[in-house]
């Protein structure tokens, strides 16, 4: 399937925030019905859960997948499944709308040929937030990582390749794409304590999908 990514009526705005890392302002707004559609199936097939830090810590945002990996938290570390650790059943397949849309966006940020196999969906309520963390479990940091923002607002935390590098705050709105890789691979990122809101297809949450291409394990 072939995804247009610019509406005729308004184009998206893309403002780069690092080496290789851009925001693609409402670049999915024109095809939300079809991610809406696909998240509510998928969180019905595996409902989102709470995971805890390897501390012991609860997350605050609660997290489901789909594709042939699904990362995990627990105090045995974090890592990559091919089966969720409550139904141990493999994880929903990846719908198609998901990685076609990815890896069109991912070419339009230099990325050619992005294939994602693992998809983490994430349930922010009004108080959750994600700290300051690199992504590096996916053993293959040649593919960049595409994010996808969906309900109410959030702020987005853009760090750089040390923990304690300045911090930028973007804010990511329904419809906002976040694609980074390449120099920025595995920089710092995070989202801010979510404010209260309300969106008309989500009330007062935010979906997050974060696409990745996970090496075998």
């Amino acid at each position: 399937m072939t995804i247009d990514l610019f509406d005729d009526n308004e184009q998206p705005h893309m403002e780069q925030i690092g080496p290789e890392a851009f925001i693609f302002y409402r670049s999915a707004n024109h095809i939300e019905h079809i991610f809406t559609r696909e998240i509510r199936r998928l969180l019905q097939v595996e409902p989102p859960r709470q995971m805890r830090t390897p501390s012991g810590l609860p997350m605050s945002v609660l997290s489901s997948a789909c594709g042939s990996w699904g990362w995990q938290s627990s105090e045995n570390g974090y890592s990559y499944t091919d089966a969720s650790p409550i139904s141990n059943k493999q994880w929903p397949q990846m719908p198609s709308a998901f990685k076609d849309f990815a890896a069109q966006i991912a070419a339009q940020a230099g990325f050619a040929n992005f294939s994602p196999n693992s998809c983490l969906i994430n349930c922010y309520s009004v108080g959750s937030k994600l700290g300051l963390h690199e992504d590096r479990d996916e053993g293959d940091f040649s593919q960049p990582i595409v994010s996808l923002s969906f309900g109410i607002p959030a702020i987005f935390l853009w760090g750089g390749p040390k923990r304690n590098d300045k911090v930028k705050r973007f804010r990511l709105c329904h419809g906002d794409v976040v694609v980074w890789g390449g120099q920025s691979r595995r920089y710092y990122h995070g989202v801010s304590q979510i404010k209260s809101g309300c969106h008309e297809s989500w009330g007062s949450k935010r979906i997050n999908l974060t696409l990745r291409y996970v090496e075998r394990v």
